[in-house]
């Protein structure tokens, strides 16, 4: 089969080749199951010098299990999640929140991806009518699934209207670094130092091979974490595999610099299109996520060649991903395609 890069997510890349002498690396001789080694510490001590020292880092296979029993921890099933109605808990994740933590997701529509606090007044209406799921967790992703980037004041209002009303900010930070890459600011910055509760912090989509990492702000609401993980098989006992990649993504700014051409490549496709007439940029292009309107009777063509998805099929929107391994060759071959074919 030949092997192409497309634009339908950061998921279907490759692992960055020092990603993967990390995995090699750590492949030397036996070392202690199930976190308790050398590696898995370093890796933890990684993201308390990124994040703070008082934070609980825990590790899971995939970006699903990290939302979900981050949430599960805090949440109790008489309560709710408040969410976009775009959030990847609510659209891609098979009905898991529901299904593992028994709660209810409250949804509210978002046309960019963001929450606005005007909408989260009316989550209110209920608090202590026992008819209703109590409101317990507001969560947001960065960048959103719409490509957009919440501002750190952004955040900070939402976490003060949470921790004013009783509940708790989660983060899914898929592409949380891609986030700050776009802001220029660190991964602290944005999470920990404006509010953050908790956080899925996403490894995947940034060059790593598998894995992603929970991430508690307060140690004490990590404190059954451990023990809802392997509930949940998600403790895996050759953890060092999982944490040496981590390591290295959080050595020498690697996490930063593959987020940064994933963005840049986006500007770049982004600016490409534009200049096509016949399609128009639907959102901000913030981080690593360009949506565009292609007329619908050319898409199939496009596919054949460079797979993406139908975002929207009633208004003919694509979604366009780029990658840390996404090159300006690769963007100007697909707008010489797309020129071809939109004659």
């Amino acid at each position: 089969m030949k092997s192409t890069k497309n634009f339908a997510s950061d998921n279907n890349a490759g692992v960055h080749p020092l990603i993967m002498k990390a995995i090699a690396d750590a492949n030397q001789g036996y070392t202690l199951a199930y976190g308790d080694d050398s590696y898995t510490e370093a890796a933890i001590s990684k993201f308390r010098k990124c994040f703070g020292e008082n934070i609980a880092v825990f590790f899971v296979f995939n970006g699903t299990a990290a939302n979900v029993l981050g949430l599960k921890t805090v949440v109790e099933s008489f309560q709710a999640v408040i969410c976009s109605a775009m959030a990847h808990i609510h659209t891609d994740e098979c009905g898991a929140p529901e299904q593992f933590i028994g709660c209810k997701l409250t949804t509210l529509p978002t046309s960019d991806g963001k929450l606005q606090i005007s909408q989260l007044q009316q989550s209110l209406e209920v608090v202590g009518n026992q008819h209703h799921n109590q409101p317990r967790v507001i969560s947001i992703t960065q960048s959103t699934e719409a490509g957009t980037v919440y501002t750190p004041a952004e955040i900070r209002v939402l976490a003060d209207f949470a921790h004013q009303n009783g509940m708790l900010l989660h983060m899914d930070g898929a592409r949380i670094a891609n986030a700050a890459a776009s802001l220029n600011l660190s991964l602290k910055a944005i999470t920990a130092d404006v509010g953050v509760d908790l956080l899925s912090f996403g490894g995947t989509k940034n060059g790593i091979l598998f894995g992603e990492a929970v991430l508690f702000f307060d140690r004490k609401l990590a404190q059954n974490f451990k023990y809802i993980r392997k509930q949940s098989m998600q403790l895996m006992s050759k953890m060092r595999f999982v944490a040496a990649q981590f390591t290295t993504l959080l050595t020498d700014d690697l996490w930063l610099i593959n987020a940064q051409n994933a963005n840049r490549m986006a500007q770049k496709l982004a600016e490409e299109l534009a200049e096509i007439p016949q399609i128009k940029i639907t959102q901000k292009v913030e981080a690593n996520a360009v949506f565009a309107v292609i007329p619908a009777q050319y898409i199939p063509s496009l596919q054949a060649q460079y797979f993406f998805y139908v975002w929207n099929e009633a208004s003919s929107e694509v979604r366009l991903m780029t990658a840390f391994d996404t090159t300006a060759a690769d963007i100007m071959d697909f707008i010489k395609l797309i020129k071809e074919t939109i004659k």
